[in-house]
């Protein structure tokens, strides 16, 4: 019977094999061969195997390696990598900054009174580029500005231009605002011929910002989504009664409503690990009727027409449209791929310098107007930006890479917690409203009453608390249209199992009244002011959480640490309320509520509010 040899696996380098293998040799063939010198033939095939083994170990570790993010070096793996865990790199990062946007408008009479003419008002389309005048480059915009439209959300600010020779305004000076980021519009084209399953094509470009659009030769739009399997996305639509007549009524504070629309048409796209852009189309190649390959009541089960059978075909739930799936694969067309390139430091722009309008479509809201106007004002329109570009610089290191993936992974895009709630609705994008403040609670921890400001009570849902702001930047209730908006965007991130309901929150609205002892030689009224403005401070509604009490003491403390108080004589809060005086209808006992120092909000979640610092807090000096 052969004898049974004793294997080791534990050798992993040149060293540890050649040495093994010497040892086998000498306890397994001691008298087959014994000649190990350094020119011994045998020494050679030793030496030969052991650099075999060393190079195959060395890549069965690597090749383990790089299947783990932690552990991955090679840049084309962590980029898989982060797609997998849905973290999407960066090749480059843009400067961003806020841009003033100017033009003239000429007064009119209307009515008997002198008004601006927005008939002269200028529309610039989404895209338009700018130019820094320094070596900072383009920069883009990518919101349409619409100087005949203004609303809480995108404000048009208003103030006399120039007065004519009557002592009446003949010119306004409109301005509205725009973020900006840095970058150049590029243009190329790629042409596709016999239908392909998931074709792609590469952008050799580098230092892509991102894909602006992707329209094919018969203006048919492709729609990037983060994955092919996505067909639904966030589809923006004017506020206006041709959309939903149920909430035009709102439109001056949600300007657009949230609506969810299928993309057959879509795209996905990856950075390769030399930084150029690859884009991937879907899988959608039959030119054959959907409802011969889609399962219907005529085509699914035995016995039906065409003989088709799909019992035992497994179905996408959450797609029916079987045969595209993954999107419609462009074919016997020609793809225009706008894209943004730039970023880095070399973007960075100083505060004064994005002044000229490089490209980009301008019409004007009227029509059939004098030339002569039409040129003044086409002529006046200008850009700046008061504070500098700021941001541009390199893009992901292959460490940012993998801890960003590593930190995406977990939240995976889904709202579990009360927080992943609060932060979802603070970060719904501001042209379908803004969420100031929000918070969650559940219902059955509530109070027991239901209250006339609440629609519906689910005794199992999360309560979604939520505030936004008037034009004057004062709390308010979310509108319907808002509250739309919030409901469709949360349906794309909340568990299935979840029950929402969306809530208002209660506004109490408060003054404060003090008197206070100066210090020797101090002017009353410069303290008094310095008081009014720290608690001015103090009380702003950004520094504010929904639920949050009032510490009598911190109050306090904001009044003697001002420079001339000796001491806070008395300290008074009171409760403001009456619609009549545009105050919160609902009333508060202050008093009742103070508990050892302590104002506490009420049960139901609510928020206390200095609406107007100037009138509502009230302070004197007395001497004793």
């Amino acid at each position: 019977m052969a004898e049974s040899k004793k294997i080791q696996y534990l050798n992993k380098d040149f060293d540890g094999f050649k040495q093994k293998l010497l040892e086998f040799a000498e306890i397994y063939y001691p008298n087959t061969y014994n000649d190990f010198s350094e020119n011994s033939a045998g020494l050679m095939l030793v030496e030969m195997a052991s650099y075999v083994g060393d190079v195959l170990s060395f890549y069965a570790d690597n090749q383990v390696q790089e299947n783990f993010i932690e552990y991955s070096k090679q840049r084309n793996n962590l980029l898989s990598l982060a797609y997998n865990h849905g973290y999407f790199p960066q090749v480059t990062n843009a400067s961003t900054c806020n841009v003033e946007v100017f033009q003239l408008l000429p007064a009119t009479i209307a009515g008997g009174s002198i008004e601006p003419d927005f008939n002269y008002s200028m529309i610039i389309d989404e895209g338009a580029q700018l130019q820094a005048g320094n070596s900072s480059g383009f920069f883009y915009i990518e919101d349409k500005i619409d100087f005949s439209v203004s609303s809480s959300a995108d404000p048009t600010d208003i103030s006399v231009y120039s007065i004519g020779s009557d002592n009446n305004p003949n010119f306004y000076l409109l301005k509205k605002t725009r973020r900006v980021a840095s970058g150049e519009i590029k243009t190329t084209t790629f042409d596709f011929n016999a239908p392909e399953k998931f074709p792609t094509i590469q952008i050799g470009d580098t230092n892509i910002i991102k894909v602006i659009n992707v329209t094919d030769s018969d203006g048919v739009r492709y729609t990037e989504v983060p994955y092919l399997a996505q067909e639904t996305v966030f589809d923006p639509q004017a506020n206006i009664a041709a959309n939903d007549p149920n909430f035009v009524q709102y439109n001056d504070t949600t300007p657009y409503l949230l609506k969810i629309k299928k993309v057959p048409y879509r795209f996905t796209s990856r950075f390769q690990s030399n930084n150029t852009l690859q884009l991937q189309f879907g899988s959608g190649i039959s030119s054959n009727p959907d409802e011969v390959i889609l399962p219907n009541p005529d085509n699914v089960g035995l016995g039906l027409p065409y003989g088709v059978d799909k019992l035992t075909t497994a179905f996408d739930p959450s797609n029916f449209l079987y045969s595209k799936t993954y999107g419609v694969a462009p074919s016997n067309t020609t793809l225009t791929i706008n894209y943004l390139v730039g970023g880095g430091a070399v973007s960075n722009a100083p505060a004064n310098s994005i002044t000229s309008l490089q490209t980009g479509t301008i019409t004007f809201f009227g029509a059939s107007l004098d030339n002569t106007l039409e040129s003044t004002v086409r002529d006046s329109l200008a850009f700046n930006n008061p504070e500098p570009a700021i941001g541009g610089g390199d893009g992901d290191t292959n460490e940012d890479i993998r801890q960003n993936a590593i930190a995406q992974y977990p939240t995976q895009l889904r709202t579990v917690t009360k927080e992943d709630y609060i932060i979802r609705s603070l970060s719904l994008p501001p042209e379908y409203g803004v969420i100031y403040k929000a918070y969650v609670t559940q219902e059955n921890l509530s109070v027991g009453i239901k209250l006339p400001i609440y629609d519906d009570q689910n005794d199992n849902a999360l309560c979604l608390h939520i505030l936004s702001k008037d034009e004057n930047g004062n709390l308010n209730f979310a509108d319907p249209a808002l509250k739309q908006n919030l409901k469709t965007y949360l349906a794309e991130y909340r568990m299935l199992t979840d029950a929402v309901t969306i809530k208002d929150t209660f506004i109490i609205n408060i003054g404060v009244n003090y008197d206070v002892i100066l210090l020797p030689n101090f002017n009353n009224r410069l303290v008094l002011n310095n008081i009014n403005t720290a608690l001015t401070n103090y009380f702003n509604t950004d520094n504010a959480q929904i639920n949050q009490p009032i510490l009598i003491n911190n109050v306090r403390n904001v009044i003697d640490v001002i420079e001339g108080v000796q001491t806070v004589k008395k300290l008074e809060i009171v409760n403001k309320v009456g619609e009549n005086s545009n105050y919160s209808k609902y009333a508060y006992d202050i008093n009742g509520a103070t508990i050892n120092g302590v104002l506490y909000p009420s049960l139901d979640p609510s928020i206390f509010e200095v609406k107007f610092p100037e009138l509502d807090i009230q302070g004197k000096v007395v001497t004793n």
